[in-house]
């Protein structure tokens, strides 16, 4: 693989799920923690947890950016990094609505 082929990988991010039975993740940047029940990943479009019941993680490749897990996938989340320049004059309201 060539360093070309290696920086797609990195940035580009794609899920596939197996029949709910395992699931193959491209574009991870880290993981952030794991369990039979979770598995919390940063990926290049933000943090991605994976809820399920007897979750293994089989390969994990951060240098290519790739997970690929087993067990039964109940639930994919993804969560938006907070924005650090919050705006202090729309209030509470303001925030929830944007």
């Amino acid at each position: 693989m060539n360093a070309e082929t290696a920086k797609i990988n990195r940035t580009e991010h794609r899920v596939t799920v197996r029949d709910r039975e395992g699931a193959e993740i491209s574009g991870v940047t880290d993981v952030i923690s794991f369990d039979e029940q979770t598995v919390m990943l940063d990926t290049v479009c933000g943090k991605l947890a994976i809820e399920g019941a007897s979750l293994h993680i089989h390969v994990l490749d951060i240098a290519q950016g790739t997970v690929v897990m087993d067990g039964r996938v109940d639930a994919l989340t993804y969560y938006q990094a907070e924005n650090k320049e919050k705006d202090s004059t729309a209030g509470f309201f303001g925030r929830l609505f944007r």
